[in-house]
């Protein structure tokens, strides 16, 4: 309470209490007053209370720093859908980004190192009808090393981050400021090794391979698990590889990709070495029909006296060319 806060109570205090009272009031308020502040300066000088000035800026004057472990230019209003909605609800940002401020550029006043979705969706709203918005900062001083540290605590447990994003930013983060040493960057962003060697896995998927899969940010880290071993040896590799470029080869644009998993088995049919073409002399029941590559084209689910019944395979990645010549085997073999 402030000193003519104070008075001013105690003068209605005054007015129903005799003089004497009065007089023990003001002393009590002051005291409770000088009492407080003692306490917040010990408290500050102690430093268990930890004061922080926030800043609003232009969200233009702000640029993402180059070691952000997020893709800037993947982010779109749906996306941030949620971000959108909270900032309008609240009439404002409520979560400051962390910045520091930068002085060898004259085009910006700060770079962002947690808050790419604050700063995206606070220039979109900007930009749709919503000029007043400004960007809360807490401007920070910070190595890179200790920027990337706090970028990850902050954004571990977020849904929003891809793990391919995650994965890649571990990646970068290991030769620039570890030397490659992954036992020292999981102690020092204090996660097991094996944690982090999932992650590096999935970054270090060749491009040849992630062809096949046209939004990256689909994959998992459950999904490492079925990729890596397709990748050795160098003949298996291979047959992944151009499976995977038949499979981005005959994507329509416009058309749902397959999901993940089907892709995925699809690379590891691929992967088996591949089989004799055509049916053999006696196809028997449960039998599955291959193309040269290993490629599922027919299954045999029943035969008698009086004929048989096949199923086509047909989304498991051969061509109709395949399955024609498959059938024609089948009827040369079969048919009297």
């Amino acid at each position: 309470m402030s000193r003519k806060n104070a008075s001013f109570a105690a003068d209605l205090a005054a007015g129903i209490m005799p003089a004497d009272e009065t007089v023990s009031r003001r002393s009590s308020i002051g005291a409770g007053v000088l009492t407080g502040r003692e306490n917040r300066l010990s408290e500050l000088a102690s430093g268990s209370v930890v004061t922080r000035t926030h800043e609003l800026v232009d969200p233009a004057r702000c640029r993402i720093w180059e070691g952000h472990n997020r893709d800037y230019a993947l982010l779109t209003a749906e996306r941030c859908t949620d971000l959108i909605e909270s900032i309008k609800a609240q009439g404002r940002q409520e979560m400051p980004a962390i910045v520091r401020r930068i002085r060898d550029d004259p085009t910006y006043d700060f770079e962002v190192i947690c808050g790419a979705r604050r700063h995206w969706s606070i220039s979109w709203l900007r930009a749709h009808n919503y000029p007043d918005f400004r960007f809360l900062i807490d401007v920070r001083s910070l190595s890179d090393e200790e920027a990337f540290r706090l970028a990850d605590i902050e954004n571990r447990a977020r849904d929003d981050l891809s793990d391919l994003e995650r994965a890649r930013d571990y990646l970068r983060a290991l030769g620039t400021y570890y030397e490659g040493r992954q036992k020292v960057m999981a102690e020092r962003i204090n996660v097991t090794e094996s944690w982090l060697s999932r992650y590096l896995d999935l970054a270090r998927l060749p491009s040849e391979l992630m062809v096949a899969f046209p939004n990256g940010q689909d994959l998992r880290i459950k999904h490492v698990t079925a990729l890596k071993p397709l990748l050795k040896p160098d003949d298996r590799k291979e047959r992944v590889f151009a499976e995977a470029a038949r499979i981005a080869s005959v994507r329509i644009e416009g058309v749902p990709a397959e999901p993940v998993p089907v892709v995925i088995r699809a690379l590891a049919r691929a992967a088996d070495a591949p089989k004799k073409s055509g049916a053999p002399k006696r196809s028997g029941k449960g039998e599955v029909i291959t193309s040269p590559t290993g490629k599922p084209l027919i299954r045999v689910d029943s035969k008698d006296r009086k004929g048989m019944r096949l199923t086509l395979l047909l989304h498991a990645g051969g061509s109709r060319h395949e399955a024609e010549k498959a059938l024609t085997a089948i009827l040369d073999v079969h048919w009297k």
